[in-house]
Order: structure tokens, then C-alpha cells, then sequence
């Protein structure tokens, strides 16, 4: 009797998830934890903008979002997402949870269940074990993936949709989900490499539902002809969201 008291005392404690506490899962590579140069702009915070940072706290969204290469990382398109995605919100009850979980340089074959990236990282189950959390404290409401310039050659491109269409499997039966929001982006067309990829990536709204996929077109790199600049990354970011909103529109939440 002791112990069934003490199961039915410690769930009966722990909060139901906010329902205005919008989560986002940031995944794929080192455009999406972002590499554009830090300005002015980096350190300015949006009340309604929260990140769960690496001690997987919650704290004000602030550039760099990201922290899989501490030395590298910088403007991305996170913030700039979230900031839109609050645009149209009634009220200001609804706030926004980033969950920052890109690795620069990770493959599409990495991000599934126990695959290791440089010897010691795990993606997919690190973004598992953050987004959990995560839920813990609000709704998911939909995914952001950037990822493909590892990727771009024939050979791997012609791999990729199915490998990417396993892992967006995975994480809706994570969330529970079975049409939760997936928006994909182009990588940049400055690329130094010839676009492979692009064609492969722009498919998947064709192959399943409750996709989406951005363009990159118009935006420039930082000089490097790899990474995004802070503005492009930002007007990313806005990309992100119209595209999320509509997938959210058509899903009726």
C-alpha cells in the first residue's frame, strides 16, 4: 500500500505539458546550428523565445543556438523561425521552445538510432533524449531539418529521400504524431560543390504528407561558399516558418 501511495503521490506532482508552449526540433548540419557571423543582433532576447541550452535548462533564445562546435557556431536560422512563428499568434500566451540538436558535418546516415558521428556523438539519440524532455514542459508542434551538403553527390543523393523519409517515420511514432509538421531546406546555391542534391531533397513533399521544403535561392554565404551569412540564415529562418505555418494551417492546429 506504501508503495502504490507513493507511485500515485510523485505522477500526481508532475504537470501536464503547456499546450502554449510551442516546441520546435532543430535538426541536420551545420546551416541549421548556424555558422553566420555573430553581430548586434545575436544577443537580443524575444520574451516569448526560450532555448533549451546543453545542461538542458531553459533559457532566452540568444545566438549561437546551437553548440555542437562551440568555436564555430553562430547565426542561424532558429531565432528569426521563432520570432516569425510568433507573428500571428493571438495574444501572448504562446511561447516558443527551441530544441537545438544539429551536428556540423553529420550525414543523413548518422541520424538513426545508435549511429555514431566522429566516434563519440550520437544524433538521432540525442535529439531523442532532448526532445523528451522537452515534451516534458510543451506540445511539439513541428520539426526543422537542413541537411544535405554532406550528402550532395549521385551516389549518396540517391539514398537520401528514403533514408530521410525513415527518420521523419521515426520521429512522428516518437511523438506520437503520424502527420507531425517536417519542413526541409535547400542547401545554399553557392554551394562548391554542383547541386545534387537540391532535386533529391525538393521530392519529399511528393512522397509524404506533411512535408514541406524551402528554397535557398537568392541567399549568400559568409565566404566560404558553404555556410550561409547571418542575414541569409536569418531570412532562412522566415522561410522556415511561412512553410511551417501552412503545414500547420492544412493540419488544422
Amino acid at each position: 500500500m506504501a508503495v502504490l501511495l507513493f507511485f500515485v503521490a510523485t505522477h500526481a506532482q508532475q504537470p501536464k505539458p503547456d499546450s502554449n508552449f510551442h516546441v520546435y526540433l532543430l535538426i541536420g548540419q551545420s546551416n541549421m546550428a548556424g555558422r553566420g557571423p555573430l553581430d548586434s543582433l545575436s544577443k537580443q532576447v524575444h520574451p516569448q523565445v526560450v532555448m533549451l541550452d546543453s545542461f538542458n535548462k531553459w533559457i532566452p533564445a540568444t545566438d549561437p543556438v546551437h553548440f555542437d562546435k562551440p568555436a564555430a557556431v553562430g547565426v542561424g536560422p532558429a531565432r528569426s523561425f521563432a520570432e516569425s512563428m510568433l507573428t500571428e499568434t493571438t495574444g501572448k500566451a504562446v511561447k516558443i521552445g527551441l530544441v537545438p540538436c544539429a551536428w556540423g558535418g553529420s550525414p543523413v546516415k548518422v541520424w538513426e538510432p545508435g549511429a555514431v558521428y566522429l566516434k563519440q556523438f550520437y544524433p538521432y539519440d540525442f535529439a531523442i533524449e532532448r526532445l523528451r524532455i522537452a515534451m516534458q514542459h510543451g506540445v511539439i508542434k513541428g520539426i526543422l531539418w537542413h541537411q544535405g551538403e554532406s550528402d550532395n553527390d549521385s551516389a549518396h543523393a540517391a539514398v537520401y529521400l528514403n533514408k530521410l523519409a525513415i527518420l521523419i517515420g521515426r520521429l512522428r511514432a516518437e511523438t506520437q504524431q503520424a502527420d507531425l509538421p517536417f519542413v526541409a531546406g535547400e542547401i545554399g546555391y553557392f554551394n562548391k560543390k554542383e547541386l545534387v542534391i537540391n532535386s533529391v531533397i525538393n521530392q519529399l513533399p511528393q512522397q509524404l504528407r506533411g512535408t514541406a521544403v524551402i528554397s535557398a535561392k537568392g541567399l549568400t554565404d559568409k565566404g566560404d561558399r558553404l555556410h550561409f551569412d547571418a542575414a541569409s540564415a536569418r531570412e532562412l529562418g522566415k522561410r522556415y516558418a511561412a512553410a511551417m505555418k501552412a503545414l500547420q494551417a492544412k493540419r488544422g492546429s
